[in-house]
């Protein structure tokens, strides 16, 4: 499709069209109306970057918004300074550029930010920093996405795009649990979004609320600068060793279900865990009944490769405590009955996706969890030039399938129109 002629055939020759656009040019409004040739990406975390990367090798240019003042700004802004990616750098890898060789095998936070950086610098991305896009919805009428974004200043921006791609992902917006009693424990309460390092928790009772990767990493860091963590295990959970036999266990993982069914895969893996690990039902971490690759295919959850948090456990250095029933004057209790004292509390329990506050459509997208609602591997396209990457809980695996995918199914469309074409109009 050429969008340059059908956006200047509809200008010129259909009243519709003009009658639709002149409700935003009034001379008292203050937007800015961009038309953006190719697609319109909403996030520069590792998806929108990888989505860019894709479109622009196909010679398909993009605007990235991203709401922050940086690129991947749950890696730069909100994850503790001790953070290394969970698996081997080479599953974590980017479309068309690798990790430098003298990364570490699970590259620290450090590394892995200066990679994006790289990454963008290599590809030209420059993303429209402090836009925060507040509605996308697609307009019948001309055959357009209109998106709408807030600037840092007040300054409110309509792009006009024929595609849309997605890629604010799975952790746009941290999840705190509403507690009975929150407002009267008077110590601090913060999520992992906002803890760096256990420094400023030193000599200090910290329960922290989630048994997921990030609750067992941040009392391991609290153990390491002599604070004094409990951890609240709330549901049964997967507890895999990092690496089996010399290798990582998701790169064995992998390597083992091309060839044996995944039941047969959890099995093994099972085995070698009870092994390596011990029962860690004993420590209070009962095991879910589906095995770990089961688990994570069906509902998303991923297992905890453990770092060293279980040693601790089983050494008494962290205390594990059932479910909170409320929250008292520096004090829990919990639903067994006990109640113990806590000079702060941290919730590492995660974060969701925040697609339907301003994504107005219900085709594609799930209202309930923000999610696509097709399974993976096809939950990446929609109708009407919609897409999706980094929604397909398989971490950066995944992301770099959807962005290839796009970045092929929108070249298609792409072919023949002008690539140099950007109309900005103040109304």
């Amino acid at each position: 499709m050429d969008c340059l002629r059908e956006i200047q055939g509809k200008q010129a020759h259909d009243p519709v069209f003009i009658e639709q656009m002149s409700k935003f040019s009034s001379p008292s409004s203050s937007c800015c109306c961009v038309y953006v040739p190719g697609p319109v990406i909403v996030g520069a975390g590792p998806s929108g970057l990888a989505a860019a990367a894709c479109l622009k090798e196909k010679g398909v240019p993009s605007v990235i918004l991203e709401r922050s003042n940086c690129i991947a700004s749950l890696w730069q802004l909100k994850t503790y300074d001790r953070l290394h990616l969970h698996l081997p750098k080479q599953f974590c890898e980017l479309p068309l550029m690798a990790f430098p060789t003298h990364f570490l095998t699970y590259p620290t936070k450090q590394q892995f930010v200066g990679y994006l950086e790289s990454y963008a610098r290599r590809f030209g991305i420059r993303p429209r920093f402090n836009e925060t896009v507040s509605r996308a919805e697609y307009d019948s009428t001309v055959g357009f996405w209109r998106v709408r974004s807030m600037g840092s200043k007040g300054k409110e921006t309509e792009y006009v795009c024929r595609w849309l791609v997605v890629a604010t992902g799975e952790n746009a917006e941290a999840v705190v649990p509403e507690i009975e009693g929150m407002g009267e424990f008077g110590g601090d309460i913060r999520h992992t979004s906002l803890y760096k390092s256990g420094e400023e928790f030193r000599g200090k009772r910290v329960l922290v609320v989630g048994c997921g990767n990030s609750g067992m990493e941040v009392c391991l860091d609290l153990c390491n600068h002599n604070a004094m963590p409990s951890l609240v295990v709330r549901d049964t959970v997967h507890v895999l060793p990092r690496e089996m036999l010399g290798t990582s266990t998701f790169g064995l993982s992998m390597r083992l279900l091309k060839w044996l069914p995944m039941w047969l895969v959890d099995w093994f893996l099972l085995i070698v865990s009870w092994l390596m690990l011990g029962d860690t039902a004993r420590f209070g971490l009962e095991r879910p009944r589906l095995g770990p690759l089961q688990l994570k295919n069906l509902s998303g959850k991923t297992p905890v490769l453990d770092v060293g948090t279980l040693a601790k456990i089983k050494s008494g250095d962290i205390k594990v405590c059932p479910s909170i029933k409320r929250l008292r004057r520096h004090a829990v209790e919990f639903v067994n009955g006990k109640t113990e004292k806590f000079d702060a509390i941290i919730f590492a329990t995660g974060y969701k996706t925040n697609v339907p506050s301003w994504l107005k459509e219900r085709k594609m997208f799930s209202e309930k969890d923000g999610y696509p609602r097709r399974p993976f591997p096809n939950g990446w396209k929609g109708e009407c030039g919609l897409y999706a990457v980094g929604f397909t809980k398989r971490g950066l695996l995944g992301t770099s399938m959807d962005a290839q995918k796009i970045a092929e199914d929108i070249r298609r469309y792409f072919q023949g129109q002008p690539h140099d074409f950007t109309l900005e109009t103040n109304f």
